[in-house]
């Protein structure tokens, strides 16, 4: 299973938080993530789209925020790639302390993602989290 943790900085810590508490916000921060549903700031289902070596997926399913403890969320998402011979399940835990931000995810991928090898997973989403912290920086 990749792991990763990313930290980086935010130059406006309480507008980042606002996004980052709020799923409508956050996930279009990722790249090639949008919203297909709201059920709330803490519930949606999202599609992410995503290029792996060079095959593109992409993936849709629920992403909830599971808890908000001080300045420390956790957010679960579990999707499946169009046409089902994929599955990727991450548990994301995003923490502020001032304008510092770090992402610890744990991702489990399987299927035909899984085969291209967890170095490619792992880069992808280590490009991902890049993208993501500059997205935030200017939500």
């Amino acid at each position: 299973m990749p792991t990763l943790s990313e930290s980086f900085t935010v130059p406006n810590p309480e507008q980042s938080w606002a996004v980052i508490t709020d799923l409508n916000k956050l996930i279009p921060c990722v790249p090639g993530a949008k919203v297909l549903e709201a059920a709330g700031p803490q519930s949606a289902k999202a599609e992410i789209t995503v290029n792996m070596g060079s095959m593109g997926m992409k993936f849709t399913g629920p992403v909830t925020i599971e808890s908000i403890s001080g300045q420390t969320a956790q957010i679960k998402a579990n999707t499946r790639e169009a046409g089902g011979q994929s599955n990727a399940a991450g548990d994301v835990t995003i923490s502020m302390s001032g304008s510092e931000v770090t992402i610890s995810a744990v991702a489990n991928v399987s299927g035909k993602a899984a085969s291209m090898g967890e170095g490619t997973v792992t880069a992808v989403l280590t490009q991902l989290v890049k993208v993501f912290a500059g997205n935030l920086a200017k939500a």
